[in-house]
């Protein structure tokens, strides 16, 4: 059992709110807490992450961690959560721009990430051009069939699960049969090793954006996203998002969606941290 406190604000109860979106995620609002699905060396474990501290004093205890893997563990938690983040500084800059009523409603909200880069990935892909609701079913049918289960817990298939599989097998889910061939050879390329994710991590925006842009079924929403949500760069903004255009439109009252070049003069005061900015608008509608 380890005990963590940080910097506020950080308001744990929205991160879970958000987090339970997604089925998948064992979250338990009334106890503050979730648990997290972590592989290290191909060794499955569960970290149990709860909240025991305020949003201007967070502090959080992660138990069932294995000793061997604790500091690696500790580590990965850390950047999933975002713990090392200080984001008052990030709530002081958006005083100044016009969300500034969205970031006080939404106070101290960070950019979680997914579990892991690979699962994120496919997430993005199994989400494209889908409704919110639907993508999630589809993405929990793909983990229950083809993932595996550790104390209750679901993980998403290992790289060379997915690699084996069959275009039909996922057809049967309802995938679609190009999203199955996307799903399957991103799978391919992180069994091979020729996508590594660890490798992948200490490169700049343009030079992930360079390498997964290869991929089939990777387009800049995606790798935007991706970003985001597997990396948790701070400074990108996904104009082609619906979900963003509709919380634009609703926030700015619009006739209609807002155009690139709309989004584009709205969000220039929101750099560096455009992600953040992309994140609020999201919590705006969901």
């Amino acid at each position: 059992m380890e005990t963590i406190s940080i910097n506020g604000p950080y308001n744990f109860d929205l991160v879970l709110d958000r987090l339970s979106l997604d089925r998948l995620n064992h979250v338990d609002i009334a106890e503050r807490s979730v648990k997290v699905p972590l592989v290290f060396d191909q060794k499955p474990m569960v970290a149990h992450v709860k909240a025991v501290g305020t949003i201007d004093q967070p502090k959080f205890i992660i138990s069932g961690i294995e000793d061997s893997f604790r500091e690696r563990a500790i580590e990965r938690v850390t950047a999933i959560f975002q713990w090392n983040i200080p984001l008052e500084s990030i709530h002081r800059h958006f005083q100044q721009t016009d969300l500034r009523t969205l970031f006080e409603q939404h106070y101290g909200t960070p950019l979680v990430l997914e579990f892991d880069p690979y699962s994120c990935l496919l997430k993005c892909i199994i989400h494209q051009q889908l409704n919110l609701s639907f993508a999630h079913t589809l993405t929990e049918r793909f983990v229950h069939t083809f993932g595996f289960e550790k104390d209750g817990i679901w993980f998403y298939p290992l790289p060379e699960r997915v690699a084996e599989l069959k275009v039909e097998q996922l057809r049967e889910l309802q995938f679609s049969g190009r999203k199955a061939e996307y799903v399957i050879g991103i799978a391919k390329e992180a069994a091979s090793g020729h996508l590594n994710f660890e490798q992948l991590k200490d490169g700049s925006n343009q030079e992930v954006y360079d390498q997964l842009i290869k991929l089939r079924g990777v387009g800049p929403w995606t790798v935007q996203n991706f970003l985001m949500f597997g990396f948790g760069r701070q400074n990108l903004f996904p104009y082609a998002d619906i979900g963003i255009q509709n919380a634009i439109k609703k926030r700015y009252e619009l006739e209609a969606k807002p155009t690139f070049e709309e989004m584009e003069q709205l969000s220039k005061d929101w750099a560096p941290y455009l992600s953040y900015a992309s994140l609020y608008l999201w919590r705006s509608i969901e």
